[in-house]
This record gives structure tokens, C-alpha cells and sequence, in this order.
């Protein structure tokens, strides 16, 4: 436990531990707005392709 502690104390005066903290939250942000808009896309955009697909079809 006491070297945790100061594994802990020593990460938290590090400031690049900080800063690559800092560039893992906003990746993962990114990463979860991403996911959301092909989540939320994805079947607007399937139906569109089914209506260009079936009208060139027809065409």
C-alpha cells in the first residue's frame, strides 16, 4: 500500500502523466462521439442507399 502511495504521489506530480490523461479523455470522447453519430446515422443513411439503389434499379 505504501508503495502505491507513492507511485501515486509521484505520477500526480508528474505533469506528462497528467497531460496523457488528458489526451485519453478527450480521445475517448471523441470515440464516444463518434460511435453515437454512426449509431444515430446508420439507418438514415441505409435508407437512402435502399432508395438511390432501387431507383437506379428501376431506372
Amino acid at each position: 500500500m505504501i508503495q502505491f502511495a507513492k507511485t501515486w504521489l509521484r505520477l500526480k506530480q508528474d505533469e506528462r502523466a497528467v497531460t496523457a490523461l488528458e489526451y485519453a479523455l478527450i480521445a475517448g470522447l471523441i470515440a464516444v462521439v463518434i460511435i453515437g453519430a454512426v449509431t444515430t446515422l446508420g439507418s438514415t443513411l441505409s435508407g437512402t442507399f435502399t432508395k438511390v439503389s432501387s431507383s437506379i434499379a428501376s431506372a
